[in-house]
């Protein structure tokens, strides 16, 4: 499962102002109803702890950080819906704005994964990815994004590669941005972080099986979109699955909104070495269901097959 949750801040009345405890539970509580509880969770836009996610946190734990919030939010969750699992989490901070001393707002990844599948390995230190301006104030202000990695175990042993990443926004300012309407995955700078993020996944990868997956901020079909499956050797299992082809997904199914504006930016690519199954339990942005206006994208939810064992990924 891949979800960007916009740092648990989408309920009322904060609306993206700021994080809030009942973000953390509504989300946590949608998890653990889920008829089929994933293996891995990717999360993207979660906070360390700064002014922004101060609402989210409990006064009794004051040294508590989102994901340490979260995990506690979520095993309440799975235990007041009577699951035995429980999940790990592991953290991969992207990036802190600040003034002085004071964190206002900080960013970073999250991989969840459940106790029966093991970690053999992950790196607490992330891959930068960023394709930052040359002059001076471009830089400063650009926001670090990076490229988390976790090698797991299935139970039944085969061994999978995870890649968590949020790509940057395209670059506004370039003349490129203007000459298309449907802009999200036409920016330069985008290409260049997937050629970055392309060049981590060659090196660090155990074999054909392995999922890139995360908020890509690219349309299907769009030029970032395409380079992603030259360039890291993946493909999108959707629109397969569903029976539609790359552009009609822009409109048939959104992963996230913003205003009246509907767009599909978050994706699960594969590897050669494995075979999808389906995409149960993920909806599009706007219709009625468990994540419906829990963040301002939805999840993408399936299950692949590496060989002949099955297991959900989310």
């Amino acid at each position: 499962m891949t979800y960007n949750v916009r740092y648990f801040a989408n309920m009322a009345p904060v609306k993206g102002a700021a994080s809030t405890r009942r973000g953390l539970r509504e989300i946590s509580r949608a998890v653990a109803n889920m008829a089929q509880l994933p293996h891995v969770i990717c999360l993207q836009e979660v906070e360390t702890r700064s002014l922004r996610s101060s609402l989210s946190h409990n006064p009794d734990t004051p040294n508590e950080n989102q994901i340490q919030s979260f995990m506690r939010a979520l095993d309440a969750a799975m235990e007041s819906a009577g699951r035995t699992h429980r999940f790990r989490a592991h953290y991969f901070p992207a990036h802190t704005y600040g003034v002085g001393r004071a964190r206002l707002y900080t960013t970073g990844l999250a991989v969840l994964v459940r106790n029966d599948v093991r970690v053999k390995r992950h790196s607490p230190d992330p891959h930068d990815i960023t394709h930052r301006p040359t002059n001076r104030v471009g830089r400063l202000l650009k926001q670090s994004r990076i490229c988390a990695h976790v090698t797991v175990r299935c139970p039944e042993g085969d061994v999978v590669d995870i890649f968590n990443t949020h790509l940057s926004l395209p670059n506004l300012i370039t003349p490129q941005f203007y000459r298309t309407p449907e802009r999200m995955g036409y920016g330069r700078n985008q290409a260049l972080e997937i050629r970055t993020l392309a060049n981590f996944i060659s090196e660090n990868k155990t074999g054909d099986q392995y999922l890139v997956m995360g908020d890509f901020n690219s349309l299907p079909g769009s030029p970032a979109y395409d380079l992603i499956c030259d360039v890291l050797d993946v493909h999108d299992p959707f629109p397969d699955l569903v029976g539609a082809s790359v552009f009609d997904l822009r409109t048939r199914w959104p992963t996230a909104g913003f205003m009246r504006f509907r767009m599909r930016l978050d994706h699960i690519f594969a590897g050669p070495g494995l075979r999808w199954l389906d995409f149960e339990d993920t909806h599009p942005f706007g219709v009625e269901s468990r994540w419906h206006g829990l963040s301002d994208h939805v999840p993408i939810v399936g299950r692949f097959e590496p060989r002949s064992v099955r297991m959900s990924v989310a």
